[in-house]
């Protein structure tokens, strides 16, 4: 079955642009077109999207404000920023606000795929600059349930690794990772690696780099 998509971009050539380029690949169903987040959400659960392509810059209601609005609505649904600049304080913002990466507007075919479909098997792409603002919000403090490995697994989604990166770096199998974030997950009683991050920043859990 193909994924849902829906493209929310008030610019009318970049909206038909996205459209036309992942309509060809034949992977994606664009289920939605919209100049404004207000219309967007007011369709959601007709669209049921698996990917948002969100602009920041709307009419009306900002993309970080739609992020949060519509993981409300649907937490499984991914939401992916479209940004001209990846290390804007908008876009860490919209990572804050529950999105799950981001497409630079004049990114080819290949890379627009490619983060989409690294965003649908549950990578976080992002770039070094973005990676540092992330890890940077956080400090380590002593009253983290999780031990230290599991810190270090979600320190590193949070800086956008995969899971085989993650693996590679810490000597572990990619098994064994999926396994400590089982962990985390359960420990923080959070069902995705977006709320497992919020809450990991919000107590002051993880190391500060």
């Amino acid at each position: 079955m193909n994924s849902r998509i829906i493209i929310v971009e008030d610019n009318p050539a970049i909206r038909s642009g996205f459209f036309i380029t992942l309509q060809a690949i034949g992977k994606y169903d664009v289920v939605g077109q919209y100049s404004n987040c207000e219309d967007a959400i007011t369709h959601l659960q007709e669209d049921k999207p698996d990917v948002v392509l969100m602009d920041i810059e709307l009419p009306g209601m900002s993309g970080i404000e739609g992020t949060i609005l519509i993981k409300k609505q649907v937490p499984k649904c991914i939401v992916l920023i479209i940004t001209v600049h990846e290390d804007s304080e908008k876009v860490f913002k919209s990572l804050c606000a529950g999105a799950g990466g981001y497409i630079i507007k004049n990114s080819n075919t290949a890379s627009i795929v490619q983060t989409i479909d690294e965003a649908l098997n549950g990578g976080a792409p992002m770039s070094l600059s973005i990676a540092k603002m992330v890890v940077n919000s956080f400090s380590r403090q002593g009253n983290s349930p999780l031990s230290d490995r599991e810190t270090e697994v979600l320190q590193s989604i949070a800086e956008g690794k995969s899971y085989s990166k993650i693996a590679l770096d810490l000597f572990i199998s990619k098994e064994t990772v999926r396994t400590h974030i089982k962990s985390i997950y359960r420990k923080l009683e959070v069902n995705s690696k977006v709320e497992a991050i919020k809450i990991a920043q919000n107590n002051n859990w993880t190391n500060k780099m």
